[in-house]
């Protein structure tokens, strides 16, 4: 079906890599060893080999390997590339551009998709530095299995060790072959908040922090989707894979989706969009502190949905999506903002419960649609999305009346 390139490196998680590389072939998939030297010292290049039935790789300068520069030619010819297990030593070395063996030299040269499956002792993982790097590879489109919780073979317990080969080939499955049917749709989704700046110093904001659009965009990639991704000012890293788009303020963010709506199957709104700016824009210096009151002129920002619902003028697509984010009169207002704005669903969500809305990992809402409504039970944000992509499906896919 697919040749894959399969890292190893210098762990004691390699000996479950053999298992990844048997699984990738019981599915239909070719498979070629990559293996550092210091990944030798914990499994045989040998034992690879019987598995794949392929030469495997361990030196860049082996005598004949650079015939036809080996690693360019591999890079070029594989549709996935797995580093499992990855060590802080290699994700180093990814993310920041380091060529000094095949592995990391192929890295560079492949345009394939890229999955790492992150290997180590609990803390080296909390380092800054790894984390850094393990955000510049995120922003450089690899994709991540995480690593499990359990007892480490240096003697600890704790966040590192190696992904089950299970996790690791379903993983690739979804990069190899996505599933669903949203393969070839293009998805615009909009995530965290907006901030509107008084001054140099201070900022009219909100609690999002882009979790839930996050969960919307991880959902959309891993059923074949491309995505846009307009995000707001949030320390969150954004789903590898989706296009990237930041901005900071309101009138940005007006700005951004309508330029990325173009050509969208879908826009979903989740993106806590300010309703109202100052004026007269930032004042150029610090607002002083004086003795009386402080009044300041704010005006209605662009309302994006709204202006998306005009733009399609009642045709099929773009399947509109708005987020209500509120603290009473759920459904109903959901239901005005669904009239109002002429789309096509909302999600309603009390923000004022502390197990969902803003910051929170979890949440419930009520899907509210022209045809009636269907409560979504509390789980994780990314089972919410599910749900959502689920109609969201129904909807693109359905046929247009003559």
């Amino acid at each position: 079906m697919a040749l894959v390139a399969l890292g190893v490196t210098g762990g004691i998680g390699a000996y479950k890599s053999v298992d990844v590389a048997r699984r990738l072939q019981q599915v239909g998939h070719d498979v070629t060893a990559v293996m550092t030297a210091a990944a030798c010292r914990f499994v045989g290049p040998l034992t690879f080999e019987a598995i794949t039935r392929r030469p495997v790789i361990t030196d860049q300068f082996a005598p004949g390997a650079n015939a036809d520069i080996e690693h360019i030619s591999l890079a070029s010819r594989i549709a996935l590339l797995i580093v499992a297990p990855a060590t802080a030593n290699v994700i180093g070395k990814l993310a920041n551009g380091i060529a000094d063996d095949f592995l990391s030299s192929m890295y560079l040269a492949t345009r394939a998709p890229v999955l790492i499956a992150p290997a180590m002792n609990s803390n080296m993982l909390e380092h800054p530095s790894v984390q850094r790097n393990l955000a510049r590879l995120s922003e450089q489109g690899v994709r991540f299995v995480e690593p499990g919780e359990g007892y480490l073979a240096c003697g600890w317990t704790g966040k590192g060790r190696l992904a089950e080969p299970a996790e690791i080939v379903a993983a690739s499955r979804q990069l190899l072959s996505p599933d669903g049917r949203l393969v070839g749709r293009t998805l615009l989704v909009t995530a965290g908040p907006t901030c509107e700046d008084l001054d140099p110093v201070r900022y009219l904001g909100n609690r999002s922090t882009g979790r839930m659009g996050f969960a919307v965009a991880a959902e959309a990639l891993a059923r074949g989707a491309r995505v846009r991704l307009v995000v707001g000012p949030t320390p969150l890293e954004p789903p590898a894979g989706a296009e990237v788009t930041r901005v900071r303020s309101a009138r940005e963010m007006h700005q951004a989706v309508l330029e990325c709506a173009e050509g969208a199957d879908a826009v979903v709104m989740a993106a806590a969009v300010a309703d109202y700016a100052p004026a007269d824009g930032a004042r150029p210096g610090k607002i002083r502190k004086g003795s009386g009151a402080l009044t300041m002129r704010f005006e209605r920002t662009p309302d994006i949905l709204s202006e998306l619902g005009r733009r399609r003028a009642g045709a099929a697509l773009p399947v509109l999506v708005g987020f209500a984010a509120e603290t009473q009169d759920l459904v109903q207002r959901a239901r005005d903002k669904l009239r109002e704005k002429q789309v096509d669903l909302v999600v309603a969500n009390d923000v004022s419960l502390p197990d969902r809305g803003f910051a929170a990992d979890t949440n419930a809402a009520t899907l509210v649609t022209a045809e009636g409504e269907e409560d979504v039970p509390l789980g994780t944000k990314r089972a919410l999305a599910a749900v959502l992509l689920d109609r969201m499906e129904t909807l693109i896919h359905a046929p247009v009346a003559s």
